[in-house]
């Protein structure tokens, strides 16, 4: 009985999953500075200023690619996904079917979802080297594949159950975490990097710092093992670090709750407090450092106080994250309710996390993640934007009652095997990719769509 009263208490958790959000449930700016300020000053930051240095980026391009590439993030959430958000107040994946029809929602969601939990699962491990330290649970380094310990895996496990509670909480949940966690965390940051400045050597007048910046920190070749970053690399990787989330649509879902699409600007809080001075930070601390694990690097500069920082980290960006892959999955599975499929999305990314090099690798994650889900963000601004200017139908499976859309299925295929042979054929590093996939995702959904529509009446 017991069993029954919670799932029922839990079934009323509603996030508007299959219809608009109305105006009673839109949430002030507060909440939008809060999250993203929650979910890009966090733990992927760790990680990626570590990478950025293992890469050889230099100190010119990481400051001055960044500033680029961040500006360039912040005008994408506010011009192109967050008007189309306040208007519609549909989530990604309802929207979707609108257009595409349920059974390639179907499919697209299944790898929304899946790539939401990898990400998700990359945050969980980088809380569980922090969680691990007063245990001495051995941590995973740089090489490992699989779980290093025992000790691993209970971490592992420990810190996905009490991130999947909150993601299947809510949206106003997640918020108000974020907005108490963020600005404690970028103060961490920032304090952790300047106390590792005198075993760098830095004056504290910071008279040298660009010299040791130059010779110590972003010197401009990378290490042994890893491909060498130019200011390109920079500005493509900062500004698509988040391609599935503004050009790709996917935060549709967050800001259906705005109520005004200026908050879109919002997203300016995470690009420039986090993928900017969060991402110098952490290489400034992981030049200072002697481990490659996130949590022992932050707890070698200022203690505890850096040990948490990378928990709480990890928590704020793994909770909206799998929050979405919740709504994935049930678009994908409409019979169960949305606390079910956002526990099951929490089990699989706590099984991800046990492999230490979806870690290691996750620059050349969200490169992928990013270019796989982009064309579908292009197929849903020409909807929205072209569709009747070029006299063809939009929300066109809805109309016509179809499960596929082929003029959204191909657009998406093509452009991905397209992709997939520019990297591995021609040799294109995959950060340079998603936007010329989302530009032509755009033409090429409307040329078949005038083939498709035509055909089918």
């Amino acid at each position: 009985m017991k069993i029954a009263a919670i799932s029922k208490k839990l079934d009323s958790l509603y996030e508007f999953d299959r219809e608009p959000v109305n105006n009673k449930a839109l949430q002030g700016l507060g909440n939008f500075l809060g999250t993203y300020a929650g979910e890009h000053v966090a733990g992927t930051e760790f990680v990626i200023g570590m990478l950025f240095v293992a890469h050889g980026v230099s100190v010119t391009d990481m400051f001055l690619g960044g500033l680029i590439g961040n500006i360039l993030a912040v005008l994408s959430w506010a011009l192109i996904t967050a008007p189309i958000a306040v208007k519609v107040r549909l989530s990604l994946y309802w929207q979707l079917k609108k257009i595409c029809g349920s059974v390639l929602v179907f499919l697209y969601n299944i790898i929304n979802a899946l790539m939401f939990c990898f990400l998700a699962g990359a945050m969980v491990a980088v809380s569980a080297t922090a969680v691990g330290i007063p245990f001495d649970v051995k941590m995973p380094t740089l090489s490992d594949l699989y779980p290093s310990s025992v000790g691993w895996v209970v971490t592992v496990f420990a810190v996905g159950a009490v991130i999947t509670t909150f993601a299947i909480l809510g949206f106003e949940k997640l918020a108000r975490f974020s907005k108490v966690a963020a600005p404690w965390m970028f103060f961490i940051f920032v304090a952790a990097a300047i106390s590792s400045f005198p075993r760098l050597g830095i004056e504290t007048d910071l008279s040298n710092f660009w010299e040791v910046a130059n010779t110590k920190i972003w010197m401009g070749t990378a290490i042994p093992g890893q491909s060498q970053f130019t200011i390109w690399h920079v500005i493509f990787f900062t500004w698509f670090a988040n391609a599935a989330m503004h050009l790709g649509m996917s935060d549709l879902t967050l800001l259906r709750y705005a109520k005004k699409w200026q908050y879109g600007y919002a997203s300016a809080v995470g690009m420039f407090l986090g993928h900017y001075v969060a991402w110098i930070a952490s290489g400034i601390l992981y030049a200072a450092a002697n481990s490659d694990a996130p949590g022992e690097v932050a707890y070698q500069a200022i203690g505890i106080a850096g040990a948490l920082c990378v928990i709480v980290a990890g928590w704020t960006t793994a909770n909206p994250t799998l929050y979405r892959a919740g709504l994935a999955l049930q678009v994908a599975s409409p019979g169960w309710s949305r606390w079910k499929v956002t526990l099951l999305a929490g089990l699989i990314t706590t099984l991800a996390a046990l492999f230490p090099a979806l870690v290691m690798k996750l620059l050349d994650f969200v490169a992928l993640y990013g270019l796989v889900l982009i064309p579908m963000g292009g197929v849903i601004f020409a909807d929205y934007y072209l569709m009747q200017k070029f006299g063809l139908k939009d929300y066109y499976a809805e109309r016509m009652k179809i499960n596929f859309n082929w003029a959204a299925g191909l657009t998406w295929f093509i452009l991905l095997a397209a992709a997939l042979a520019m990297n591995l054929i021609v040799g294109i590093e995959l950060y340079f990719l998603p936007l010329p996939a989302w530009v032509l995702a755009i033409g090429l959904f409307v040329l078949l769509s005038k083939i498709y529509q035509k055909k089918i009446g």
